[in-house]
């Protein structure tokens, strides 16, 4: 249901409609952004709102039109991004060209902070007025933390997706910052099996999860060593399991032609329908660090992860501050879930750490008894985080109209 006129910040009788100027990066960014259009409208009332920006196909069809393709700047990769460096150093220009001529009420940036934080200096510099708030923290709990100080010259309220943030944004001087809630949590029926759904009956095998990354340079790094570690685990385990392979589509030929080279031949699987069915019924998991790990600790599936960087990247580690690089480990507050890493990432070392996973251990048991806690460490209440950021976003606007 729409707010009522009278509560709508400058909604008087033949009042132009607020301008919302939403800027993404990635096609992560462009479903938080698709979700928050739709807790705006229903906010505030889609007939007050007019959309501009840089979004994907999901805020596309909430109405935004987007300056260009999300395409043409969503890369990843070290080298992917140099060779493109032209056009997105050109297209960040444009955007803060368009959004300071466009004079909206307020620009929301999200995530990819290499484009849209470039976009909102540009934008504060030129167009100071313009209230603007970032959704998605960037990691400065985990390196360049004098990145949060530097955010508050150009970002009016952040809106944070993991519970710990806030408070690292005030320790380290960053600017206002609200847990939101992340969108993980309005999907816990999907992700968390139903009765019988997941436990191996007698007889049965054991259903392990192995997520090699979704980037082409995490695939490439790490499915030799998980393979290598699925052989030694199957010699040494006394119960037999069954692997399946959650797979991004365009990476999902890559991994088959790598799983060939595998003893244990996985089941490759793709789409999130398909994903969310291995998750629910998986016993335990090998995985690349990353967002992964918090869907399966919110999945309640013990877990080992690993990592791998090129020889250049290794050197950032020094500049790492965060006790882990495990989300899960970082919303609990200690370091429940092994994490080898690097020269620790290998075969051996992942097969030692996964076969107590296997059996009923203090170590399995450790971890199910952690995600338990997860649920109140992550709640925001009666709010879905999308509502919670619009609400965030009406009360910026509002302090900015009464300024």
């Amino acid at each position: 249901m729409s707010a009522p006129q009278d509560e709508v910040q400058g909604f008087n009788e033949g009042a132009p409609p607020l301008k919302i100027w939403i800027v993404a990066g990635e096609e992560s960014g462009d479903q938080l952004g698709a979700k928050l259009m739709r807790a705006l409208k229903q906010r505030l009332g889609a007939e007050h709102l007019q959309f501009g920006g840089v979004g994907g196909h999901a805020m596309g069809q909430e109405g935004l039109n987007s300056l260009f393709p999300l395409e043409e700047i969503a890369v990843m990769g070290i080298s992917a991004v140099i060779a493109r460096l032209p056009a997105i150093l050109r297209h960040i220009k444009d955007t803060a060209d368009a959004t300071v001529a466009a004079r909206p009420d307020i620009l929301i940036i999200i995530d990819s902070p290499d484009f849209t934080h470039r976009v909102a200096k540009a934008v504060r510099k030129r167009a100071p007025q313009i209230p603007i708030v970032d959704y998605v923290s960037p990691s400065v709990w985990a390196w360049r933390p004098g990145r949060a100080k530097k955010m508050r010259a150009y970002v009016d309220h952040l809106l944070a997706l993991l519970p710990f943030e806030p408070e690292a944004h005030r320790r380290l001087g960053g600017p206002p910052t609200t847990y939101v809630g992340h969108p993980l949590i309005e999907r816990l029926n999907e992700i968390r099996p139903a009765a019988g759904e997941r436990g191996a009956g007698a007889g049965k095998p054991l259903q392990l999860l192995v997520l090699p990354g979704s980037r082409r340079s995490e695939v490439s790094r790490l499915m030799e060593p998980f393979g290598e570690a699925l052989a030694l685990l199957q010699a040494r385990s006394t119960r037999p399991f069954e692997v399946t392979i959650p797979a991004v589509p365009h990476l999902a030929a890559e991994i088959r032609a790598r799983a060939e080279a595998w003893s244990v031949k996985p089941t490759v699987v793709e789409g999130e329908a398909a994903k969310w069915a291995a998750f629910r019924k998986a016993d335990a998991a090998l995985a690349a660090s990353g967002t992964v790990t918090l869907e399966l600790g919110l999945s309640g599936v013990p877990m080992v992860v690993a990592y791998r960087v090129s020889k250049i990247e290794e050197v950032l580690k020094y500049l790492i501050k965060a006790p882990s690089i495990v989300l899960t480990n970082l919303v609990l507050g200690e370091n429940v879930i092994p994490e080898l890493i690097q020269w620790d990432c290998t075969p051996e070392k992942l097969a030692d750490a996964l076969l107590p996973l296997l059996t009923d251990t203090p170590e399995r048991r450790r971890q199910i008894e952690a995600f338990v806690k997860m649920d109140d460490l992550m709640r925001i209440g009666d709010e879905k985080p999308s509502e919670r950021a619009a609400r965030i976003v009406d009360e910026v606007l509002k302090a900015r109209a009464s300024k």
